[in-house]
């Protein structure tokens, strides 16, 4: 776990003081959803977590629930509503913006929630539901509504989606990526 806080440490503009990152609230909710998600919710610890998220989802308008499966190095840019559904899968190294939600779809063929692979950007505003797939090195362009499966190395632009193929459409994006170690 220590790995995965130091990648979502390092996405804010290459920081490794934890003291620092706590004054970026993406960094500070991830820090206590990643807390919580590996400790017993009924334990003194635990339930001190789930205060403090329960805080700051109230404070910065996060709403991402501490089962969501989330890669490392995930960036949240600006506070502001951000709302992601707990059965949603996120790869590593994604960045996501405000105004923008990660759904479920209740009914139809598309019931259920979005996969996003690795490398991903959300810019402010996307809406992205449904039991889709988001490839690999994606970005999907502001205000953009997607309710179908997207390849990798695309560009998804408006609403209705549209998919454009690129090399490399994330390049420049996606910063301050930690080194494996």
């Amino acid at each position: 776990m220590k790995h995965i806080i130091k990648s979502d440490l390092f996405r804010y503009g290459g920081q490794t003081s934890l003291l620092k990152g706590f004054r970026k609230p993406g960094f500070r909710y991830m820090y206590f959803k990643r807390h919580l998600e590996h400790t017993n919710r009924f334990s003194i610890k635990g339930l001190l977590f789930g205060l403090i998220l329960r805080r700051l989802s109230h404070k910065f308008g996060f709403q991402i629930p501490a089962k969501t499966n989330i890669g490392e190095g995930f960036y949240i840019g600006h506070f502001g509503t951000v709302v992601i559904n707990e059965s949603a899968v996120i790869g590593k190294y994604c960045n996501i913006a405000h105004t923008t939600t990660i759904g479920r779809a209740s009914r139809g063929k598309l019931k259920g929630s979005p996969t996003i692979g690795d490398y991903v950007w959300i810019g402010t505003g996307a809406v992205i539901v449904g039991n889709i797939n988001i490839g690999s090195n994606v970005l999907i362009a502001p205000n953009s509504y997607v309710n179908f499966d997207v390849p990798s190395n695309a560009i998804v632009i408006g609403n209705p989606g549209k998919i454009i193929e690129k090399d490399n459409p994330t390049l420049g994006y996606i910063n301050n990526i930690l080194d494996e170690q």
